[in-house]
């Protein structure tokens, strides 16, 4: 990118390997990054020793079911040929045994060495820790950053910081847990507010702050689901925001930008306007001084308008919002007007009064008797009721049909550009392929390695007070 070092430390979730073991098709560094140390999966629960596991009983579930029918079906067949209704050769039954075997042990071999086979740590292309062990983890995250930012302060450099904190199941370092009144989640919160301290003093030091933007924000809300058997809270709190991550309700996307450009963002400077994480990449990629890729649709745009205050208004007119594959929701940030207008096309069913859905199995569905369809589509203005508590109708509101129809248009004409690609969630994209699997020893050994080495020096925190 324009001559510049880019370094990805913390979670990729982009995946690994394609077609073999080694390939590296979705690696970071195939796509844009110069180094790379981190996850390229995400992080779960099952990942840690103890913390209960995402999907292990929806899987468990499944496969009882599974083996319940073929265990009928097996036996009816040969009590069937065995009272003479059918005739079926020997051959078959032992077809059919090996067909069953064939696809349970895979799968028990899967979920039973879960952690190990899907919990690694990566530098550039080693497993360096399999299974990744999370002592210290937020700790040698930063001093990767430290590293690449001393490494790279005679030249430019772009690092993106993708923490896997605060992301369930929670850890924090010896030095930070059972300081805060917040239990784990607190903890792991003042061990990355620690990080950035860190980071942010490096680039003083160094009298790199004046030409660096620095800009903080999440992928999504506050994951309400995250509750303890203790009944402590462990995935936060949206406010006055309906619904949380894995939604499309405000609590589930509405998250905070926070810019630092000394120089160039005056202090205090609050924007109200809608803009999107796929800005990220525009801006960036401007600022480096390369160019936008034209070969595509790119549906990020430029923040430095808005962050300059040359325009105070969002390019964004309409944003789209997905539950998976499927358009959940829409946003129309209406020009010259107040109203930020949006209207939903289905939700699923969160909240564990009304389902066990999202609650249970911590993934929202996003088709079946698991959503609630609205026709026609549930509207809201936001600039009145950032809650969604209050859904508009035509009674409630005049233009209600002609706003309805405004988003309908959008929405057809976002349709027409997204070209046919191949569905990422689909049963054969997502089923366990052992041939991709990253195993840093022999498979005897149960993919077990530790190579990373802890040769940073640690930074005595400040004395936090309970927060």
């Amino acid at each position: 990118m324009e001559g510049y070092s880019t370094g990805l430390i913390g979670k990729w979730h982009l995946g690994l390997n394609r077609e073999k073991r080694n390939d590296f098709y979705h690696h970071p560094l195939n796509h844009g990054f110069d180094y790379f140390y981190g996850i390229t999966v995400t992080h779960l629960r099952d990942c840690i020793p103890g913390n209960g596991s995402v999907f292990l009983a929806g899987a468990a579930g499944f496969l009882k079911q599974t083996f319940v029918i073929a265990c009928i079906t097996f036996f009816t067949l040969i009590f069937l040929n065995y009272i003479g209704i059918i005739q079926i050769h020997w051959k078959v039954f032992g077809y059919v045994l090996l067909c069953i075997i064939i696809f349970v042990v895979p799968v028990v071999l899967f979920f039973w060495n879960f952690r190990n086979l899907n919990c690694f740590l990566l530098r550039n292309h080693k497993v360096i820790q399999q299974p990744l062990i999370y002592e210290n983890l937020t700790q040698r995250m930063t001093n990767e950053a430290v590293n690449f930012i001393l490494g790279n302060q005679n030249k430019p450099f772009l690092l993106f910081m993708s923490y896997i904190q605060v992301h369930t199941a929670l850890y924090a370092s010896a030095k930070f847990r059972e300081k805060s009144k917040h239990g784990i989640y607190g903890d792991a919160v003042e061990e990355v507010d620690w990080s950035i301290g860190e980071i942010l003093d490096v680039l003083n030091r160094n009298k790199l702050q004046e030409a660096t933007v620095i800009y903080f924000t999440s992928d999504n809300g506050a994951h309400l689901e995250e509750i303890s058997s203790s009944g402590e809270i462990h995935g936060g709190c949206n406010g006055i925001f309906k619904g949380g991550k894995a939604t499309n309700w405000e609590g589930g996307i509405r998250v905070p930008g926070l810019l630092y450009w000394p120089g160039v963002v005056k202090p205090k400077t609050i924007i109200n306007e809608p803009t999107s994480n796929m800005d990220i990449f525009p801006t960036v990629v401007k600022l480096s001084g390369a160019a936008v890729p034209q070969d595509r649709i790119i549906d990020g745009l430029d923040l430095m308008p808005l962050i300059q205050r040359e325009s105070v208004t969002s390019e964004h007119e309409f944003l789209f919002h997905y539950c998976n594959a499927y358009l959940n929701a829409v946003r129309w940030n209406q020009r010259n007007s107040s109203s930020i207008w949006k209207a939903f096309f289905f939700s699923p069913i969160f909240y564990p009064e009304e389902s066990e859905g999202c609650f249970n199995s911590h993934v929202c569905p996003c088709f079946g008797h698991l959503i609630t369809q609205y026709d026609p589509p549930l509207l809201f203005d936001l600039s009145k009721d950032p809650g969604e508590k209050n859904p508009l109708t035509p009674h409630t509101e005049p233009n209600f049909y002609n706003i309805l129809r405004t988003i309908e248009e959008a929405t057809m004409n976002h349709r027409r550009s997204i070209p046919v690609t191949d569905n990422q969630l689909s049963v054969k994209n997502v089923i366990w392929k052992p041939w991709l699997q990253a195993c840093c020893s022999s498979w005897l050994e149960f993919c077990y390695c530790d190579y990373d080495e802890e040769n940073w020096s640690w930074i005595d925190p400040p004395k936090y007070k309970n927060k």
